[in-house]
């Protein structure tokens, strides 16, 4: 799904408006009849709705949602706040449509005053500002969004929560709507993927109000949104004629004294993503706990306690590399003679991270296409502070080209940024997932489809959905709580299930 930004949205719609041949009145009224469905599909009919709206055109789609509600037989109520003198045209017909109706279904709220006494249990439609928003919302306005946030209500976003940017994170103190659901029109927007931002959307919901495919397809975007139907796009089925050879041979490097469990992770999750054969190379330490806990996965070892030299790796399909292997100086030099003559792209993450963001120079020597997975904190020791995560993302997209890399930006969506400077940001995953050991297997999985044929941006997409889907399944069977980074390696297979008998 492509991420587009408000002004291309904007003119998205107006394309669809003149091809169509019709009013965009009209293309508002399509808009509210779809959120009216969404509506009264998860309320009942004694549900109280009180909209609250602007005088742009998301007030114009707050007072003809309340007009259509009031004529499904719910009880609803539209305020109209007048923080400008002039309607915009489809704003003003829709408020003509609802008072013809009833004169008492809208109040016009003067500035500088406000709504006292709203019962609790009303619904809020929160219709006062939409995607046209360019600056800060102030004065009255921000003091009105400021006092509807303290109050209990359930509250619901038309199309973007008032006073949340849609391309950009606001200042700290700015005055947002905090809504529990966001109905947004046709797309995600990109504030609602950020965690400064995303937390005033809540559960965003895609209403699709038709505007033109053939817009929608011919508009380039950098960003994506990785939702089922582009995963169908990536993924590939086995063949019936094939053996182990053909899904590849995995190399899985790392564990140190204490810290094997993490490699283990990696390993198996690389074995579980499809890969035909995988061998983990390991310190002597943990030769036995990995036969033993893996059976599946060979094993070789370098070193007593930490790894110190990476070989036997030519002949593999992938290679991945850092899951608790510590900074030793040992180490260090291993992987700096490792990158010196590999040249195929390969998965580095955790110490291996580290290593790099202490001895920066090592990665301009990086493969073409190699995958490096960090956490924000990780991304920071490589590349340097980002005063927000939407402007990291930004500074993935710079490094990522500058360094012909891929560039897995791990968060609540997770941000898989290529070497062509594309954002895919994934829409699956969980809370539960902020575990010990779930980015040792995000590697393993991520490894093992590079292994299989992959190209590394397509590995690092499929794995990181991947990973979240069985994530999902793994929490709603267990809990969020309860989940641990074995549980996702376990639920691999359900979430394969999912995408291939979709």
């Amino acid at each position: 799904m492509k991420i587009f930004t408000a002004s291309q949205i904007r003119a998205c719609d107006a394309y669809t408006i003149h091809i169509s041949s019709m009013q965009s009145a009209n293309l508002m009224e399509r808009a509210a009849e779809q959120c009216v469905e969404w509506l009264v599909k998860y309320f009942p009919p004694e549900t109280l709705f009180l909209t609250l709206c602007g005088t742009g055109n998301n007030g114009g789609d707050g007072l003809a949602i309340s007009r259509l509600l009031h004529n499904r037989g719910y009880g609803v109520k539209a305020f109209l706040l007048q923080f400008s003198p002039q309607l915009s045209p489809d704003s003003n017909t829709n408020l003509q449509r609802l008072q013809k109706i009833g004169a008492d279904l809208v109040t016009i709220v003067e500035p500088d005053t406000f709504i006292t006494d709203i019962p609790p249990n009303l619904v809020i439609l929160d219709a006062i500002l939409g995607t046209g928003l360019n600056r800060s919302t102030e004065g009255w306005v921000a003091a009105f969004i400021n006092y509807i946030n303290q109050l209990p209500n359930k509250k619901i976003a038309i199309d973007i929560p008032s006073g949340l940017p849609a391309d950009s994170i606001p200042a700290k103190e700015a005055a947002i709507v905090k809504a529990d659901d966001t109905l947004s029109f046709q797309f995600y927007k990109r504030t609602f993927l950020h965690p400064e931002t995303g937390v005033y959307a809540g559960n965003i919901h895609i209403i699709d109000i038709g505007l033109d495919k053939k817009f929608i397809e011919a508009t380039p975007s950098n960003y994506t949104g990785t939702d089922l139907a582009e995963i169908k796009k990536i993924y590939r089925p086995r063949k019936p004629f094939s053996h182990k050879g053909t899904y590849g041979s995995v190399l899985m490097v790392g564990g140190s004294y204490g810290k094997i469990g993490a490699i283990t992770l990696s390993s198996k999750a690389a074995l579980r993503a499809g890969a035909g054969l995988v061998t983990a190379l390991v310190p002597e330490c943990g030769y036995a706990i990995l036969q033993t806990a893996v059976p599946e996965v060979m094993c070789r070892v370098s070193g007593e306690k930490y790894l110190e030299k990476i070989d036997h790796w030519d002949k593999m399909q992938a290679i991945g590399i850092g899951p608790g292997m510590d900074t030793a100086d040992a180490s260090v030099k291993a992987l700096s003679e490792f990158i010196d003559v590999c040249k195929q792209p390969f998965v580095i993450d955790a110490d291996g991270l580290n290593i790099i963001s202490k001895h920066p120079e090592l990665l301009s020597r990086l493969p073409q296409g190699t995958i490096l997975t960090p956490h924000p904190k990780e991304f920071t020791r490589l590349f340097g502070e980002s005063v927000n995560s939407m402007v990291q993302v930004e500074h993935a997209r710079m490094q990522a080209i500058r360094y012909n890399i891929n560039i897995v930006l791990k968060g609540h969506h997770t941000a898989v940024v290529t070497s062509e400077g594309e954002c895919w940001y994934n829409l699956t995953g969980n809370a539960g997932m902020a575990t010990a050991g779930a980015g040792d297997v995000l590697t393993g999985i991520i490894t093992g489809l590079l292994a299989q044929g992959y190209e590394p941006h397509e590995a690092a997409i499929l794995g990181v959905y991947v990973h979240g889907l069985a994530g999902d399944i793994a929490a709603g069977m267990l809990s969020q709580e309860a989940l641990i980074a074995g549980d996702i390696i376990e639920n691999l297979g359900k979430a394969f299930l999912a995408i291939s008998h979709h």
